[in-house]
């Protein structure tokens, strides 16, 4: 199954071994003074420890050869490979691996699918693979083939202690990535590559290529649009005709107009099919075509792929300016007298109401300008009437004025800006004016109070926090908000304390976040909740209040004093009804309405509340309507270019909506009320720029309620006209600037030719493009010239849908406005199988060994063929699994220098442990024994007595003898016997020692002058 093998990474080093024999010819020499054995362990020694350092300079490594091999099976999954051939794949795989997988070797086997991702549906097991009817991993979409995802994926789910293998089944057509990088590195990482062709097997398949129009065009102009349409041939070339029906629609907003309904019979394999059209509008044409094949005898279609049988183009037709003026559904006809106004002035004016509203980019690009007549962000009494504008359509006013040049006027009315729930949209964003007031000054507080009690419907909690959120997005920084949730300790509020009632201001992050963790529970009466926010809203400081209770309505019954309560202090209580439990439910809610003047909404669908919410918050923004007694005569602060001709005395007014103007130098304030005292809440008119397109206010409406008075005034249709027509796009001259666009393998090419006014090309133009995706991501383009008077971008179009352009010629021009629609992916064009591909990815070599092996094509009558194939055959790199031994090296290496040293620096007496060793084996006579014991017993004894001796003479100090007149000499045991003191001085030389007897010592001398002394004494 495997081996060992020593292998190093720098093996260079080793070449420092030829110094050993020089270690030992040294060594041999220097050391001869230790001996033969002693120097023979050193030199053993030093060579062991020069080796070890040696192997740890070259990398030593002990290596671990393994014969397992682990084969990944690539399953392309995308939408070009039929069901049918998809399952055939997965048997292929499983099979595959059950006939030819090595058990003894211990072979794994993976699995991995793959379309616009890749996905791992079995990890290397050392097992056969699992009997699956279908892949049951998520893939996620499967309209594109991203072949290089896969192999990464194979690459980073190889173990390390096999050889590697890939079998890749697909068709070979590449949408996304590129895989044969990829493929490249992972065979010169010694990953073998197998294929096994896809390929399609339909003879009766249909795409329309495209819809070719001009991108931009002139009213009144006869475009020929022209439908493309594909048919399949298949690999000798052949096809049957194909029959079906062809309609072609043009669509402009919420209108659609057919064009062409006609049969086809297709026995060509390209057909174009011309579509006359003439253009009586300026507007954003949307074309459609659509391929339906009629059945065969049978009853099947005789066109299997459907995604690819329709199409769709985008034109725009300019005229004069046109605006788009969108007013209240349960108010039409209030701004009448402003429409009739505006087309006496030439403006073309489209009235639209809320419950008719854009659904896409590309029919705004129609329109110059939009206004917002006084429109309320969610309009409609019952759940059934409510209709919003969406996130989706605010971000596409915003994008077209931001990226598109269009322009946006915003009216006044009760229910205008902020007291019409505009308030933290990003339509806010994009007005010269904020309609939150942030000024304590100025008394627009509103206090709104909610209680929770809807978990018991579906997702409740989810979708009471949504309407939390919502509805707490509505409300100004001024506004007082508090929110009541049950739970185990009962009624209480979500912040605040005891009095629950917080100002949004700063707190709003704090807010949104407690909602988005609250987990109510199921109320078991509505009086204490009650109570507990009409306690709180008496004494929130708030000019306008309101309460909005969501509930099933299986709580009991609130008290009637408390209901009193709340009708007395002029708070109304609006009540939503979801999974209400039967009529009682549904009357107690609609008591609580009733009583104090609420509204009452039975919501069956979650999605309208939301709407509602929304809806029901906006009330406590009344505040912000300003009608003072006596109206206010609105101020000329400087001449704007919308007061161009405009005489002072203006008109009174009765009223209009407070605002905070944004701080910012772009915004200019032409017209302002004299009341409030506050300047900056007192605007009339604001404007600004904002990005290429120009965004204005009027706080006030257009003469119904408020400016009554300024119907009558003559100069009504010129500052009307002026103000609608500094918001509207610039115009350019567009017949000199010609666009076309290109879509090829999922990148659209856009193509600008710029001529000036006597026809010559433009140079050196600081060009400049941005476009929208088709979920209103913006994004640039960069332009580039690359001939005279033409200039070219390109951008990623993978995704199918619409794309909108706007390309900017130079500073101060009027940005040019396009767009192309991409029908479908790539991945549903009718294409064979990508053999060369195929035998490329095979062809590649495995640490320039051997190459891998491409198969016929899969089909059910070659399954068993193609099965002979052995993916787990011998010829790839076996596994090397690699570990690092060299610290060990230097370990004992450093540890044999010690021994090294010991040797040299110490001796041993070797023979001792023989000879301990002998005595063990053979011991000595017991009487030789008692003899040897008594000699040392008498060594001892004499050893004790001359230590004593040597003792007793160190102990006293050394005195030299006295000569007395006899000329003696008297010695030491004579004078302490005479008692004479020792003498403290020493003879200043010492006297020459007589001359011993042969064979004499210091220790016979001294026991001779000890015996002297003591005969001496005796006598």
């Amino acid at each position: 199954m495997g081996r060992w093998q020593i292998g190093f990474e720098y093996p260079y080093f080793l070449v420092l071994l030829l110094l050993l024999p020089v270690v030992w010819w040294i060594g041999f020499r220097s050391l001869a003074g230790l001996g033969k054995v002693r120097r023979g362990f050193a030199l053993v020694f030093r060579s062991l420890v020069m080796l070890l350092i040696i192997a740890a300079l070259a990398g030593v490594q002990w290596i671990w050869i393994n014969d397992r091999l682990t084969v990944i099976y690539l399953l392309d999954q995308s939408d070009s490979i039929p069901v049918a051939k998809r399952q055939l794949m997965l048997k292929y795989a499983i099979e595959n691996v059950k006939q030819h997988r090595r058990k003894d070797r211990e072979d794994r086997a993976g699995l991995i699918i793959f379309g616009r991702e890749a996905s791992i549906e079995f990890p290397p097991i050392d097992d056969n693979l699992p009997g699956i009817s279908a892949p049951e991993s998520y893939l996620g979409k499967t309209d594109a083939t991203n072949l290089e995802s896969a192999l990464k994926l194979a690459q980073a789910s190889f173990p390390e202690d096999s050889a590697r293998r890939v079998v890749i089944l697909t068709d070979g057509n590449e949408t996304l990535g590129t895989a044969s990088s990829i493929a490249q590195g992972m065979a010169d990482a010694g990953t073998g590559i197998d294929v096994v062709p896809i390929r399609l097997d339909a003879s009766a398949e249909v795409m329309i290529e495209k819809i070719d129009v001009p991108g931009n065009v002139r009213q009144g102009q006869v475009v020929d649009a022209k439908v493309v349409l594909h048919r399949y041939l298949d690999s000798e070339g052949e096809g049957g005709e194909v029959e079906g029906r062809l309609v072609v629609n043009r669509r402009v907003g919420n209108k659609t107009k057919k064009l062409l309904d006609t049969d086809l019979t297709l026995d060509r394999e390209v057909t174009v099919i011309p579509v006359p059209d003439k253009i009586e509008e300026s507007a954003g044409f949307v074309y459609e075509a659509e391929f339906i094949p009629a059945k065969d005898k049978n009853g099947k279609l005789e066109d299997s792929i459907s995604q690819n049988n329709r199409a769709t183009a985008f034109s725009y037709a300019r005229g004069k300016g046109k605006v788009m003026l969108i007013e209240d559904a349960t108010r039409k006809g209030a701004y009448e007298t402003l429409v009739e106004s505006l087309r006496r002035s030439e403006i073309e004016v489209e009235v639209r109401d809320t419950s008719s509203l854009f659904t896409n980019l590309i029919e705004l690009q129609a329109f110059d300008s939009i206004i917002l007549a006084g429109v309320p962000r969610s309009t409609g009494e019952n759940v059934d009437q409510i209709e919003t504008f969406t996130d989706s359509q605010i971000e596409m006013m915003v994008q077209s004025t931001q990226q598109f040049g269009m322009g946006i006027l915003m009216l006044g009315g009760p229910e205008g800006f902020g007291a019409g729930g505009w308030a933290n949209t990003k339509l806010e964003e994009a007005m010269p004016v904020d309609f939150q007031i942030k000024n304590s000054k100025i008394e627009a507080v509103g206090a709104l109070a909610m209680v929770m009690h809807a978990s018991e419907i579906a997702q409740g909690n989810y979708w009471q926090k949504v309407i939390g959120k919502a509805a707490l997005d509505v409300l100004g920084p001024m506004d007082y908000c508090g929110v009541i949730e049950y739970d185990a300790l009962g009624d209480k509020w979500m912040w605040g304390g005891k009095n629950g009632m917080l100002k949004v201001g700063q707190n709003r992050a704090i807010m949104r976040s407690k909602i988005g963790q609250m987990t109510p529970g199921d109320m078991p009466a509505f009086d204490p909740a009650m109570r507990l926010a009409l306690n709180s809203l008496l004494v929130t400081p708030a000019s306008t209040k309101h309460m909005i209770v969501i509930s099933d309505g299986d709580p009991s019954p609130t008290s009637a004093g408390v209901l009193n309560g709340f009708a007395n202090a002029q708070i109304k209580v609006s009540t939503v009804a979801v999974g209400a439990h039967g009529p009682a439910g549904h009357n107690e809610l609609k008591r609580i309405a009733t009583t104090t003047g609420g509204n009452y909404y039975v919501a069956s669908n979650p999605n309208a509340l939301p709407k509602i919410f929304i809806r029901e918050a906006r009330r406590v923004a009344r505040p912000l309507i300003y009608e003072p007694d006596g109206g206010v005569i609105p101020q000329i602060t400087f001449r704007h270019e919308v007061l161009q001709g405009i005489s002072e005395p203006l008109p009174s007014m009765r009223g209009f909506v407070l605002t905070q103007r944004k701080e910012s130098p772009l915004v200019e304030v032409p017209l302002l009320s004299p009341k409030p005292t506050e300047p900056e809440n007192a605007s009339v008119v604001a404007t600004w720029t904002y990005g290429l397109g120009r965004t204005a206010v009027f706080t006030s409406d257009a003469g119904a309620r408020w400016i009554a008075d300024w119907v009558d005034w003559p100069q009504y249709d010129q500052f009307f006209g002026q103000l609608v027509r500094w918001t509207m796009r610039p115009t350019a001259d567009d017949g000199k600037y010609q666009i076309a666009t290109n879509t090829r393998d999922g990148k659209v090419q856009v193509v600008v030719t710029a001529l000036d006014q006597d026809d010559r090309f433009k140079n050196f133009l600081d060009m400049s493009a941005r476009g929208v995706t088709p979920d209103l991501q913006s994004f640039p383009v960069s332009m580039r010239q690359v001939a005279p008077g033409r200039y070219v971008g390109e951008f990623d179009a993978s995704a199918a849908g619409s794309y909108i352009l706007s390309i900017l010629p130079g500073p101060g021009q009027a940005p040019l406005t396009t767009g192309i629609t991409v029908p479908f992916s790539d991945e549903y064009r009718i294409r064979q199988a990508n053999f060369k591909l195929l035998e490329e990815l095979a062809n590649l070599k495995a640490s320039g060994r051997t190459e891998g092996v491409i198969s016929k094509p899969l089909e059910v009558s070659s399954m068993e063929e193609n099965l002979k194939q052995d993916s787990y055959r011998a010829g790839l790199p076996p596994s090397k699994s690699l570990k690092d031994v060299w610290p060990w090296a230097v370990l004992i290496g450093s540890l044999l220098f010690f021994a090294d040293v010991f040797v040299r620096r110490v001796a041993l007496d070797v023979g001792a442990p023989l000879r301990w060793l002998a005595l063990k084996i053979s011991p000595p006579p017991a009487a030789a024994d008692l003899e040897r014991k008594s000699r040392l017993d008498r060594l001892r004894g004499e050893k004790s007595n001359v230590s004593g001796e040597i003792d007793r003479k160190n102990s006293t100090l050394q005195f030299e003898p006295e000569s007395t007149e006899s000329g003696t000499t008297t010695s030491v045991a004579d004078a302490f016997s005479a008692g004479d003191r020792p003498r403290s001085t020493l003879s200043s030389e010492p006297k020459k020692a007589e001359a011993e007897p042969e064979g004499s010592n210091y220790t016979s001398r001294l026991l001779q002058a000890k015996r002297d002394a003591r005969k001496k004494n005796e006598s």
